[in-house]
């Protein structure tokens, strides 16, 4: 990371097509076109820039800041709200190659790395000190720590551990003119001036250009014990879940999936399915085994099965049966992935809405949460071939709409990006959208930072 103060390139180039990572190649542009949303934009970007440093992030934003260019930050695209889309007329900045994990410090328990480096691939790092890096998207094994940042990513640990937001101390940021910042510290407290760091989390490339981020680390916890419960349907499943916080439980993982996901992940070579909605619960430290104990008391009553696992081998075979919910659904056919959450006590309400939502329009719906936040991610799962037509939009509309009808949000973890723009004021109301523009022409005047994105 680089000192608190302001620095720039001494002399950067005008011309960014003299920069190394400089593409026009229609293979690589058209490449860089798509997220995992599978929204397309219709065309390809005008080039793609592979950045090879931070000075090449700087060089090309002081061009594009001058010439009103405007420039879509990519990382490994996994990104599944349309943000890192491109069309004609941007260029994309391509951060995949900023991958070093630069410090790793056991004694304070932090890491320091650049935008590119693969959130599967710190977590490794960090566990031969002993440590890991707490959050867990389910993408982990693919996704940068830059796009993790950008949209404040969750995961599968977030419910004990919280989101990426709670583990970044501090950020190295290119500003949309090109000038380099650092904000944040390497202290685990600090409130000297306003939290940028906080703001530039979630702000999925609109704000700045994060090349670079101080991270929190964490032991890695001494045991962990992990339940797997089948239930007869849905509803009852997440109302197990509620059940868990009620009792003032909080496992690391509570993760939940439905009818529709099983099925998917058995014709995928998957496990097998014991019933019609499946939780999955973990709990670590020097209290995980009396913890599972608590959870399995409050769960049993309502469950037709209950597996235990106190060893890792055990409960790594019944994490993966979670980890393979999307990838079996993406075989079924076209996905869109949908981000909403609510309050924890209004779970069953939200899944049982989902689902007649599903029943009514025809169109098939699997649901997937982390149970323990309140966080759903129901997937409008398409005919091969469909394309996401007024009908596709309306059902999402529904589902969105009863989110926010049970006091929920939006996303509670894969940002706005270019698909959920348009029921963004239907959340936070002009006043604060307006505001929030205001605040974004001060980072960038021109515009130029993933124009059309998340306002």
């Amino acid at each position: 990371m680089p000192s608190r103060a302001v620095s720039t390139v001494t002399h950067p180039r005008t011309d960014p097509s003299a920069l190394a990572g400089w593409s026009t190649d229609p293979a690589v542009r058209t490449a860089a076109r798509l997220d995992r949303s599978g929204f397309d934009p219709g065309s390809i970007p005008d080039a793609v820039v592979a950045a090879r440093s931070v000075d090449d992030v700087v060089e090309l934003l002081t061009h594009a800041h001058a010439t009103g260019t405007p420039v879509v930050v990519r990382g490994a695209g996994t990104g599944l709200s349309g943000g890192a889309v491109a069309g004609a007329g941007s260029v994309v900045l391509d951060l995949s190659g900023l991958d070093r994990i630069v410090e790793i410090s056991p004694v304070d328990e932090l890491a320091v790395v650049e935008a590119g480096v693969l959130t599967a691939d710190l977590d490794a790092a960090a566990a031969a000190h002993g440590l890991r890096y707490a959050p867990d998207p389910a993408s982990a094994a693919i996704s940068t720590i830059g796009g993790n940042i950008a949209t404040n990513a969750g995961g599968l640990r977030c419910a004990k551990y919280g989101v990426t937001r709670e583990a970044v101390l501090g950020l190295d940021v290119v500003l949309a003119d090109g000038r380099r910042v650092a904000t944040g510290r390497r202290t685990v407290k600090g409130v000297a001036g306003y939290d940028l760091t906080g703001l530039f989390v979630g702000s999925e490339g609109t704000l700045g250009v994060v090349v670079g981020a101080t991270v929190r680390l964490r032991p890695v916890p001494v045991a962990t014990a992990t339940l797997a419960a089948w239930f007869d349907d849905v509803t009852t499943a997440a109302a197990a879940a509620a059940a868990i916080t009620a009792a003032r439980l909080q496992p690391a993982v509570a993760e939940l999936l439905d009818t529709t996901c099983l099925d998917a992940i058995a014709a995928a070579g998957g496990a097998a399915s014991h019933g019609a909605a499946f939780l999955l619960v973990q709990t670590d430290g020097f209290g995980a085994a009396a913890e599972i104990d608590a959870v399995r008391a409050v769960v049993a009553p309502l469950a037709s099965r209950v597996d235990l696992a106190t060893d890792d081998a055990g409960s790594e075979a019944l994490l993966a049966t979670r980890r393979a919910g999307l990838p079996a659904l993406e075989r079924l056919g076209r996905v869109l992935v949908e981000d909403v959450a609510v309050p924890r006590s209004r779970l069953a309400e939200a899944v049982t809405a989902i689902a007649a939502i599903s029943a009514r329009s025809g169109i098939r719906i699997a649901t997937m949460a982390h149970a323990a936040d309140g966080n759903l991610h129901p997937i409008l799962v398409l005919e091969p071939g469909r394309e996401l037509d007024q009908q596709v939009w309306d059902v999402a509309g529904e589902v969105f709409a009863t989110a926010l009808r049970l006091g929920g949000t939006l996303t509670g973890e894969h940002g706005v990006g270019l698909l959920k723009r348009r029921w963004l004021r239907d959340e936070l109301g002009d006043d604060l959208v307006d505001l929030q523009q205001r605040l974004r022409s001060v980072f960038d005047p021109r515009g130029v930072l993933n124009p059309g994105k998340a306002l």
